[in-house]
């Protein structure tokens, strides 16, 4: 099966031709937009393998498309095709849960290449771009824990329990309290963290050691 393809990027002459190359190239192109508000609600529609993301669109920008798709489409990707190479760019694009970063001076082989292989899950990046984002995780990872931020206890609790795999109302019920209150522990946990949807949340209940594992077993 093809890799569908969502292209993104507020310039219609340059998102229509990466758009036609791509389907030249034998790619499945779902879909396009022109700003953040449609691509996250089309995204959400389609559901495309890739989203290949600018980030300059106008009102709003393509970190916060890239935060709320990735949240909330597990199986979709996104490839960010930038004119920007500026480290801040870079490092805001891949802690809103970007894949990989490409600057928009690529060939068109290197793009191809690069939405093939960002939708097999590989991190995909500009030469040069890589050693900079695996330095700043080093850097973060080597920060003191009394640097770290701590999560309270019912944070912690509602992380044990969206690890086990319990829905937000599943945990309302458990902790009594509202639907609104888990999901306000949630979104702050995830802010703290760095984190960017539940998945990654279980990963680091995992990695830290909370009992997770699922009831019943």
């Amino acid at each position: 099966m093809s890799v569908s393809v969502m292209v993104v990027d507020d310039h219609p002459i340059w998102r229509d031709g990466v758009a036609r190359d791509l389907a030249e190239r034998g790619f499945d192109v779902v879909a396009t937009a022109g700003d953040a508000a449609s691509a996250v609600r089309i995204a959400r529609a389609v559901r495309p393998d890739v989203v290949l993301m600018d980030l300059n669109l106008g009102e709003s920008t393509g970190v916060e498309a890239t935060t709320m798709i990735t949240g909330s489409l597990t199986g979709t990707r996104v490839l960010v095709l930038s004119a920007s190479g500026e480290h801040d760019d870079v490092l805001e694009a891949v802690k809103a849960g970007a894949s990989g970063y490409l600057v928009k001076s690529a060939s068109a082989e290197e793009l191809v290449e690069a939405v093939n292989r960002t939708a097999a899950g590989d991190a995909v990046f500009t030469a040069g771009l890589a050693g900079l984002v695996l330095g700043e995780y080093r850097r973060m990872a080597a920060t003191p824990d009394e640097d770290k931020p701590q999560l309270t206890d019912r944070e912690t609790e509602v992380l044990r329990l969206v690890a086990k795999g319990l829905t937000a109302r599943q945990i309302a019920t458990r902790l009594v309290i509202s639907h609104r209150t888990v999901e306000n522990h949630v979104q702050s946990t995830l802010r703290k963290l760095q984190l960017h949807n539940r998945v990654e949340l279980a990963r680091y209940a995992i990695e830290h050691g909370l009992d997770v594992e699922p009831e019943g077993t």
